[in-house]
């Protein structure tokens, strides 16, 4: 057994793992505030239901030494004949401890259905998604991880490379995300529907972590602490940070704009497209690979509007996209002096047979991962149900969690009765100083700090808060992943405050210093 070795791969899988909450973070900055919470509890829930359904079943199905070429057999059900002193043959002559190796490849069954949840933003419901969870690593991933990554897989057995997870990982979520799209559909509202990321600096923290993660994704996939492991190291950042400008070169020239969130997309891009060559090709392959990724992947956002499917959080573009130029690349860039047990691509001199291994791997991953996908997502959507019916989709968080991601000054931001203060006495029973009105008004988001103590202190005996959308009629230019939005709505904050009448005129004009507009103040008489 080989420690450094091992330690490397130890030191990978934690790597990998901690992707799962970048993740999290990630897409929960870029969802509308009323769907954070469920954004990222769908991306936590994987790191339970995916860690037993490994332990149990997908290691087995995906790597025990019995089995074919396609499917593998239940010899290490429930790693019975892993878990005793066992090791995993690296290369000849190199081991390291088999339960090592599968953990490491259990964080890449973790993070693999995950990222399809950024395409069904605000659709899914808890449950169906956690029976989908289970389908998925059983009947999905565990064969594609076979078929390409275990010795005897037939792909691997053709010739098909993939390095670190282009299709394994990518293509097999992108082509589920299409066929989940398919079943839940569009949400509503859509095209028209144009909701904004409610927090960029959460989404460049979740960014940061998974560029940091993809580190142990890439450069540990060889299992090995030699010169492979840091060619794949400086690949994948060299092709994070080229794509990431030309994602911005080709934003600015399209909108007019470079941003922040066109930055981490195209660093996004550019991971998920040098995943399947990292270990594979040089430096300036690498390179060349994150320009093309950057451009492609942004122009690919487009693909939504033309071909008319919701991705929310362009997940088709970025990682689908992504995984499979970067695995058809491969047939281009692949070079054996790199590494050695790697086929020449068609610019390394070997022909295009290495182009042809992957096309046909790209075709069959995709086919396969898509229609199973949509066969257990049609069931699921038919019998418990996979989309969130209609309404409640306005706050998934307040429906599957019943809370909210932010608080503003300690109250809630929805409130528990329909613009009446809550616990408020009502009709002609209320004595002196009991609440007998309500004041309602709308006061913009950016000063709401401090309204809460203003309103107690002029008198409200209760106050409410409540998103709204208001029309101002001032066009406004909003650049999103090169889509640019002209927005004429703006978010705003309702404020219900419960008075009796001596403090009515204080609080309201507690309000209009709160910057609520003379138009919006409302008075309503607390009824029966």
């Amino acid at each position: 057994m080989n420690g450094a070795d091992t330690a490397w791969v130890l030191v990978c899988a934690g790597l990998v793992l901690f992707m799962t909450p970048g993740l999290a973070l990630f897409y929960g900055g870029m969802v509308p505030v009323r769907n954070v919470l469920t954004m990222m509890m769908q991306n936590i829930i994987p790191l339970g239901v995916i860690t037993l359904t490994w332990i149990l079943v997908g290691y087995t199905l995906a790597f025990s030494n019995k089995g074919n070429s396609v499917l593998g057999e239940f010899d290490a059900f429930a790693l019975i004949t892993v878990d005793t002193p066992q090791f995993h043959t690296v290369t000849a002559g190199v081991t390291i401890p088999a339960l090592a190796f599968v953990a490491y490849q259990m964080m890449f069954a973790i993070i693999t259905p995950a990222l399809l949840t950024g395409a069904t933003a605000g659709r899914l419901k808890f449950a169906g998604w956690t029976v989908f969870l289970v389908a998925f690593s059983i009947l999905v991933y565990p064969q594609v991880a076979r078929w390409l990554w275990h010795p005897k897989g037939w792909l691997a057995q053709l010739g098909a490379q993939d390095w670190a997870g282009g299709l394994v990982v990518h293509a097999s979520a992108g082509a589920a995300a299409v066929a989940v799209l398919l079943v839940v559909g569009r949400r509503r509202g859509w095209p028209q529907l144009k909701t904004s990321p409610n927090n960029l600096p959460l989404m460049l923290v979740g960014a940061g972590i998974l560029w940091f993660g993809w580190f142990g994704f890439n450069a540990g996939d060889g299992l090995q602490a030699n010169d492979i492991a840091a060619q794949a190291l400086i690949n994948t950042h060299v092709a994070g940070g080229a794509a990431m400008l030309t994602w911005l070169l080709v934003e600015r020239l399209t909108s007019g704009h470079s941003t922040l969130v066109g930055a981490v997309s195209g660093a996004v891009a550019g991971l998920a497209t040098i995943t399947p060559c990292a270990g594979f090709v040089n430096t300036g392959s690498a390179l060349l690979i994150g320009l093309i990724a950057g451009c492609v992947c942004c122009f690919a956002v487009r693909l939504k509007h033309l071909l008319r499917y919701d991705d929310a959080l362009d997940v088709i573009a970025v990682h689908f996209v992504g995984g499979l130029i970067g695995s058809f690349m491969l047939g281009f860039f692949a070079d054996s002096a790199v590494n050695p047990v790697s086929a020449d691509g068609l610019f390394a001199g070997g022909g295009g047979l290495l182009l042809w291994h992957q096309t046909v791997a790209i075709v069959c991953v995709v086919v396969f991962s898509f229609v199973l996908s949509w066969i257990v997502a049609a069931l699921i959507n038919r019998t418990i149900g996979l989309r969130e019916p209609g309404p409640e989709q306005d706050s998934l968080d307040q429906v599957q969690q019943g809370q909210s991601g932010y608080s503003l000054s300690g109250v809630t931001a929805h409130p528990t009765t329909s613009g009446r203060g809550a616990g408020a006495p009502q009709g002609d029973a209320a004595g002196p100083g009991e609440p007998r009105h309500v004041i309602s008004a709308i006061v913009n988001t950016e000063r709401i700090d401090g309204l809460r103590d203003a309103l107690l202190m002029a008198g409200a005996r209760s106050i409410e808060l409540m998103e709204t959308t208001v029309y101002t009629g001032r066009v406004r230019t909003e650049v999103f992943r090169s889509d640019v939005r002209k927005l004429d709505f703006e978010e705003r904050m309702r404020v219900y405050a419960a008075v009796d009448d001596e403090h009515e005129e204080a609080v309201a004009a507690v309000l209009r210093r709160f910057g609520a507009e003379p138009e919006s103040v409302h008075r309503l008489e607390i009824s029966p």
